[in-house]
């Protein structure tokens, strides 16, 4: 089939790889202008194990496998650590995994078949279906849907047109093919009273020690230290803010009142770090609720359908294990003349699959917000309290 897929992080570059191997032609627009590397690091946890491992990419990761979270301790306004992240209560199992954001993205980026080196069609694949390398085009994006009998026309944002057998939205959040085909954001999005930012700490990035988190009421501050660099994170509860996404000094601001009047532990240096960060990042913790991820000719995958948001911890392994079930069931679809029969069943049943998953950990949030951000003095030192309680001598 001639599919297209929108957006090219973890969802995406998934979807092209597992559709890729399977000899189907895929199309993979992204709208900037390369892959994007930067990010926290991410966790790929409980069935999204055996996803990757049946893509044949987990040696890889398991290579690239970092500890950030273990070395993180939630510290008091000397800097003295008082609590240790509870491993046990974010993750899955132990065989859960951290890595780069950047490393996953590479890896998945490596692995897509290329037509002088195709890739070995997994064993669910059919035998006839030779590897078909992905075309990919950086600097597009999609401005009109329209699903005809045959097909799904799509027009671009730099003048090209096409005709697709099926599209899929991988782009994430504020997807645009999720507004193109089942309405505006705020039909779908649901604010979980959270704002995440995230801005490079340079004149940290050579030091050593411990990750740390540090709380006043409502708000987290923390330094982050992985692959050569150091950030400075941030939390707040906040009701729904409207700003422009691409006016960062307004995002700064919003950050800067956020904090306003606290200038205990580090707090002060590190928004003078975001202040000074020409690629400062601020998103709102938010779901994505939908009754379906298909309709027609269109289906989402990743945060586009059913975003868990980062308080989860899940949203990469979602994507993932979706990528994997999406392709899986598109090549149970059934025979007939239409190059893409049997596509709605298909995409019903890899919602089936993964529903279940994604309800889990959209419920998981409310715990991983009250965790990070207690609302009271009383609250952090009761939270502190019970996680010593619960930390074991040996865990790291």
């Amino acid at each position: 089939m001639k599919i297209l897929i929108s957006g090219a992080g973890v969802a995406g570059l998934a979807c092209a790889r597992e559709l890729g191997v399977r000899g189907h032609d895929v199309t993979l627009v992204e709208q900037a202008p390369g892959l994007r590397l930067t990010g926290t690091p991410i966790d790929i946890r409980g069935a999204a194990i055996e996803a990757v491992a049946a893509m044949g990419l987990l040696p890889e990761i398991r290579r690239r496998r970092v500890r950030m979270s273990e070395r993180t301790w939630f510290v008091d306004s000397a800097g003295e650590p008082v609590a240790r992240m509870p491993m046990a209560a974010v993750s899955d199992s132990a065989d859960d995994i951290e890595l780069l954001r950047e490393d996953l993205i590479r890896i998945l980026a490596d692995a897509l078949p290329a037509a002088t080196a195709p890739a070995t069609p997994p064993a669910t694949a059919p035998a006839t279906a030779p590897a078909t390398a992905p075309t990919i085009r950086f600097g597009d994006a999609i401005v009109a849907i329209s699903e005809e009998p045959d097909g799904v026309d799509i027009r671009f944002v730099s003048g090209l047109a096409g005709r697709y057998d099926l599209v899929l939205g991988a782009d994430g959040q504020h997807s645009a093919v999720r507004r193109l085909v089942f309405g505006p954001d705020g039909d779908h999005l649901r604010h979980l009273g959270v704002y995440f930012a995230l801005a490079d700490h340079p004149a940290e990035a050579d030091s050593e020690g411990p990750n740390s988190l540090y709380n006043v009421p409502r708000r987290m501050a923390g330094l982050f230290r992985y692959g050569g660099r150091a950030v400075a994170v941030f939390q707040f509860r906040s009701e729904r803010l409207d700003f422009d996404h691409r006016d960062l000094d307004a995002q700064k601001r919003i950050l800067a009142d956020a904090f306003a009047g606290f200038r205990s532990w580090r707090i002060p240096e590190l928004l003078d770090a975001a202040r000074a960060d020409p690629a400062f990042y601020l998103t709102a913790a938010s779901q994505v609720h939908l009754p379906a991820w298909h309709r027609g000719r269109v289906a989402l995958v990743g945060d586009a359908g059913y975003c868990p948001a980062f308080l989860s911890g899940r949203g990469t392994s979602l994507a993932l294990l979706g990528a994997r079930f999406l392709a899986e069931e598109l090549d149970r679809r059934g025979p007939g003349p239409d190059p893409a029969p049997g596509h709605s069943e298909a995409f019903a049943r890899y919602e089936a699959r993964l529903r279940p998953h994604v309800t889990r950990a959209q419920d998981r949030v409310h715990g991983g917000r009250d965790r990070m951000l207690p609302e009271s003095w009383g609250d952090i030192a009761a939270r502190n309290k019970a996680l010593r309680a619960l930390d074991t001598p040996d865990r790291l």
